[in-house]
Parts: structure tokens; C-alpha cells; sequence
């Protein structure tokens, strides 16, 4: 009962002295305290990144050795397509393409292969129409979801700048492998 009490007068006090300083008096007093705090804040926020850190354990400090060339050239096979299953993936773009709202009705498919390398490349050239957002989605999620291809060639068109509707041409290219 006795702090309500304190309370109730404290507030009172507050409440007078805020009259005498009149409303510029309480902005700027509020401005002052503003700043103080920010100062307080920064020097703590200062004080914080100056402290050393612990030391790292023993286990982390060194470094795992790089990969070797033989290890290199067998991620970059494991991370292939296979040729077998060109067909799904280019059944995959057009999926992708109904979902982001592209008009997709066909393509031109290319197919080449690289006897050194034993790599096949499958070049599909989509001519999509649609909202230019639309278009960039459908770029990245087949990039997202097709990790063995490439985005080799964009073009796009417009009849007129104020057409919502863009023409665009998309090249891409999967590399596949002949094995699994």
C-alpha cells in the first residue's frame, strides 16, 4: 500500500515538472535520454567486439588437405545427369514452367556428345511467354532443380512497353553422363 502510495507521488512529480518544462522541454529531454542510451548501447557494443575470443579447439584450427584432382574429376561425374533420363527432365522444365504460369508449347532440342570427356550435352530452347517475374522464377527453380544444367541463353521481347506479357527464349543446357 505504501509504494503505491510512493508510486502515486512519484508520478505526480513527474507529471508537474513535465508542465513546467512545457512540450518542447519533454522532446528535447527525450531526445537527450534517447542519446544517452545509444551511447551507452554503442560503448557496451564496443566493449563486446574488443573482447578476445576463446580459442578454437585443436580440431578445427587445422585445415582438411584439398581435394585431389582424381577426387575433383569423380564429384564432377557424380554430379552429372544421366542420359537416360533426358526426356524426365525435359518433362521437368515444363512442369516447372505450368507451376510459375508460362505459356510453354514446345522447344528445340539439341544433342551433343564429347568423346574425351564422356559427357553428353542436351541443349533445350524453350520459348515461353509470360509476367517478366514469372520468367526469372522459372529460371531459377529449374536452375534449383535441375543441378547438372545451365542457363546458357535468355532473350526476351515485348511488343509494346506497356504489354505485361513478355516473349522469351531460354537456352539450356544438361550435362549427362552415359552410365549411372
Amino acid at each position: 500500500m505504501e509504494s503505491a502510495m510512493n508510486a502515486a507521488a512519484l508520478m505526480l512529480r513527474v507529471r508537474i515538472a513535465a508542465m513546467r518544462l512545457g512540450a518542447a522541454g519533454c522532446i528535447a529531454l527525450a531526445v537527450l535520454l534517447a542519446g544517452a542510451a545509444a551511447l551507452a548501447w554503442s560503448l557496451k557494443a564496443r566493449q563486446l567486439a574488443y573482447e578476445p575470443l576463446p580459442p578454437a579447439p585443436a580440431q578445427l584450427t587445422q585445415a582438411a588437405p584439398p581435394p585431389t584432382a582424381n577426387e575433383n574429376l569423380a564429384h564432377f561425374y557424380d554430379t552429372l545427369g544421366e542420359k537416360r533420363h533426358a526426356e524426365q527432365q525435359v518433362k521437368q522444365l515444363f512442369d516447372i514452367a505450368a507451376k510459375t504460369g508460362l505459356a510453354l508449347d514446345q522447344g528445340d532440342y539439341k544433342f551433343s556428345v564429347d568423346k574425351a570427356s564422356r559427357v553428353a550435352a542436351y541443349q533445350v530452347t524453350l520459348p515461353v511467354k509470360g509476367a517478366y517475374q514469372n520468367i526469372w522464377q522459372f529460371s531459377l527453380q529449374a536452375l534449383t532443380a535441375i543441378p547438372f544444367a545451365s542457363l546458357d541463353d535468355i532473350a526476351f521481347r515485348r511488343e509494346t512497353i506497356s504489354e505485361p506479357v513478355v516473349e522469351a527464349r531460354l537456352r539450356f543446357t544438361l550435362y549427362l553422363k552415359d552410365k549411372p
